[in-house]
This record gives structure tokens, sequence and C-alpha cells, in this order.
């Protein structure tokens, strides 16, 4: 079993910078791939980027690419996700996720927080 709580939403003008944490607790938090998403208002929950356990292999949406940075740090269970350049669209509840396969955390994580709220104003 795998906890995750994330931290680090806020309000946040267009064109600015928030760093998302997600702790992540339990025997084998370590060892699991994590992964991003995020649901905005009215709208499907949607994949936002995700890391192999050893910290490689990034992967990210589209939408995303070049602003968002993903990272972990295995010795404290956390993972980050850096955004910049942030954008009204961006606004979501923003929800970390964590499975033991690589594969499965893009598309279907058996493991969800309870979500962060990111405000981007115009």
């Amino acid at each position: 079993q795998v906890q995750l709580v994330e931290s680090g939403g806020g309000l946040v003008q267009a064109g600015g910078s928030l760093r998302l944490s997600c702790a992540a607790s339990g025997r084998t938090a370590s060892s699991h791939a994590m992964g991003w998403f995020r649901q905005a208002p009215g709208k499907d929950r949607e994949f936002v980027a995700a890391i192999h356990w050893s910290g490689t292999i990034p992967v990210y949406a589209d939408s995303v690419k070049g602003r968002f940075t993903i990272s972990r740090n295995n010795g404290k269970n956390i993972v980050y996700l850096q955004m910049s350049s942030l954008k009204p669209e961006d606004t979501a509840v923003y929800f970390c996720a964590a499975d033991e396969a690589y594969a499965r955390v893009r598309d279907r994580p058996k493991y969800w927080g309870q979500g962060t709220q990111v405000t981007v104003s115009s």
C-alpha cells in the first residue's frame, strides 16, 4: 500500500512558476513509478507527466512539454512537478499517482493522492 500527499498548489499569475510536491509513504514507495494528472472544472482527468522509479524516463503530455519538469528524490520519497510559464489553461486540481508498473502509471495507476489546486490568473 502506498499513500500519497500533494502540496505546493496555489494561485499564480500567468507566466509564473510553481513547484508541486508529492510525499509518498509505504514500504515500497520508492520502487513505484510516479505520475501527475490534472482535472479542470467540467473536464476529464488528464495525464500530465510520469517518471520511472529510478528517476529516469520522464514523459510529458504535449500540452506541458518544455514547461513542466518531473523529478524525484527517492531518499525522501518525494516527487516534484516544477511548472513554469504557467497559463490560465493550466488551472486544475493536480493529482499525484503511483503504480508498481511504469507502463500503467500513465493510464491506470493504482494509487492516488487527494489533489492540490493550482489556479493561474490571466
